[in-house]
C-alpha cells in the first residue's frame, strides 16, 4: 500500500518526535541522512529542529512526509530553497529517507514521486541533490530521471581515512 503524502504538514510535537525518531533510525541503520552511527535523539535533534524551523507553508522551504496505513510517519524529505532569488527555480532535496520497517516495499519510489509532484506544485522547474559516494544511491535517484551533473572527490569525511565522493544530480521538471 502507497503511503499518504502530504507537503508541509503541521510540525506538531508528535510528528517532529516521529521525524527525528525516523532520522535516527535512518542513520544507525546506514542511511546517509547526516551522521555516521551510532547517534543519538537528542544529536539528530539538534540538527532537525533548525531545519524543520524553515518548513511550512510560509517558510522558504518544504517538507513532504509519507504516512503508513496506521497515519504513523514512514518517509520524508525537504524541499530547500536555493538561497538566491536567481535560483528560485529549483531547490534541493535533501535528508530523503525512508524508516528501516518500511524500506524495501517501494515507500522511496512513492517519496520521490511525491517530491517531484509537491515541486512541480510549488512552479519549480528543477530538483538538484547530492549523493555520498560509496552507497550506490546514485543508481536509485537515476531510476527517476536524476543525473550526474558533477563529483567532488573525498569532500565527505565519514572518519579519518574514509573519505567519500559528494555526487551532485539533477532532475529538469
Amino acid at each position: 500500500m502507497a503511503p499518504r503524502f502530504v507537503t508541509d504538514p503541521d510540525l506538531t510535537e508528535e510528528l517532529v518526535a516521529e521525524l527525528v525518531e525516523c532520522w535516527t533510525e535512518v542513520s544507525n541503520a546506514g542511511g546517509a541522512v547526516g551522521f555516521v552511527p551510532p547517534v543519538t535523539a537528542a544529536e539528530v535533534r539538534e540538527l532537525a529542529l533548525p531545519t524543520f524551523a524553515r518548513c511550512g507553508a510560509d517558510g522558504p522551504d518544504h517538507l513532504v512526509a509519507g504516512f503508513d496505513e496506521t497515519g504513523r510517519l514512514a518517509c520524508w524529505l525537504v524541499l530547500a530553497d536555493a538561497g538566491s532569488h536567481l535560483r528560485a527555480h529549483w531547490r534541493w532535496v535533501l535528508r530523503v529517507m525512508v524508516h528501516p520497517k518500511h524500506q524495501g516495499a517501494g515507500y522511496g519510489a512513492h517519496l520521490m514521486r511525491a517530491a517531484e509532484e509537491a515541486a512541480r506544485g510549488l512552479g519549480i522547474e528543477a530538483l538538484h541533490l547530492t549523493v555520498r559516494g560509496g552507497t550506490g544511491t546514485e543508481g536509485f535517484y537515476a531510476r527517476f530521471g536524476y543525473t550526474e551533473v558533477g563529483r567532488i572527490p573525498g569532500a565527505i569525511r565519514l572518519v579519518p581515512g574514509d573519505d567519500r565522493d559528494e555526487i551532485y544530480m539533477v532532475l529538469r521538471l
